[in-house]
């Protein structure tokens, strides 16, 4: 899929590949917009990217919320006696629903994923704003050159898989029969409960609470071994196997073979006379039991 080869190579992702360099160059502090498609903000401290947001990859809130910590109860009673922080830290800490170390992993895993969805999306333009503060930075921030390699890498993967896949192109659904799914995982089964022909694999990453890039590999794994389809590629086939009940509903019945044809015999066949004798002799058809048998000779009207 070309669209996937070659997305870091093009006009825009230059420009973000530039400014986020001139960014570490100049050890800049502050916010730099990427408008697009999903577009995003990188926001930097001294020349190091601390904390990505993008509306195309889930916040550091959802994947929490996802990890089943924190209900979304406890969570808005949180926000609230924090006086509405995105990301009540001293709260989810002093209430014991998940560790700094717990909190600072899923800050780390939330930037590189939401600068995976900026990078392949489409860029337009980069600006710097210097007044943006993040809610959910990292204590130590990321080299930007290497945060962008981090994500060529990981669109590089994609592209070698058998079937590569875009986070915001194709739109899997379930196939018409899944044989078997007793031996799927858990992010496998959410992504059947949710995949319905509309959602792209970004939208199925907001919906299971699950970062864009693993969700986008699973579903290029899963497009590629049958257990979901697009509309746009041939349905696979399902292999019936011998023991299940329907396998020979599906073959050919039978036919009897047809009885051999008979061949019927004229009632006789006239010859000519011979000659100027005046003998005429006629082939009448003999028949025997089991039907039609020769001809025989009748001479003068005599059996000869």
């Amino acid at each position: 899929m070309s669209g996937i080869r070659d997305s870091l190579g093009r006009v825009g992702h230059d420009l973000l590949a530039r400014a986020l360099a001139d960014c570490g160059r100049e050890e800049f502090t502050g916010g730099l917009r990427v408008s697009g498609r999903p577009g995003g903000t990188f926001h930097l401290r001294g020349g190091l990217v601390i904390a990505v947001e993008s509306p195309g990859a889930p916040g550091p809130e959802a994947l929490l919320l996802r990890s089943g910590r924190i209900s979304g109860d406890q969570w808005a009673d949180i926000v609230r006696e924090s006086g509405g922080s995105r990301w009540p830290l001293e709260g989810l800490i002093a209430h014991g629903y998940a560790g700094a170390a717990q909190l600072r992993i899923v800050c780390v895993l939330a930037l590189h994923d939401a600068a995976f969805a900026v990078a392949s999306g489409d860029v337009d333009d980069c600006q710097r704003a210097p007044d943006i503060r993040p809610f959910a930075p990292v204590t130590l921030g990321e080299p930007p050159v290497r945060l962008l390699q981090d994500a060529a890498r990981k669109l590089a993967a994609l592209a070698a898989l058998p079937y590569p896949v875009r986070p915001d192109r194709e739109r899997p659904r379930p196939p018409a029969r899944l044989l078997d799914e007793a031996g799927l995982g858990l992010l496998q089964r959410e992504l059947l409960a949710h995949a319905d022909g509309r959602r792209t694999a970004r939208d199925l990453a907001f919906r299971a609470g699950r970062g864009v890039y693993p969700v986008t590999a699973e579903v290029a794994r899963m497009l590629a071994e049958g257990l979901l389809e697009c509309a746009d590629t041939p349905v696979p086939i399902p292999v019936l196997l011998p023991d299940e009940p329907d396998a020979f509903a599906v073959r050919r019945r039978e036919q009897p073979a047809p009885p051999p044809a008979r061949f019927t015999a004229p009632a006789e066949l006239p010859r000519r006379n011979p000659g100027a004798s005046g003998i005429t002799e006629t082939l009448v058809p003999e028949k025997n039991g089991a039907g039609w048998k020769g001809f025989f000779r009748l001479r003068n009207g005599t059996a000869r």
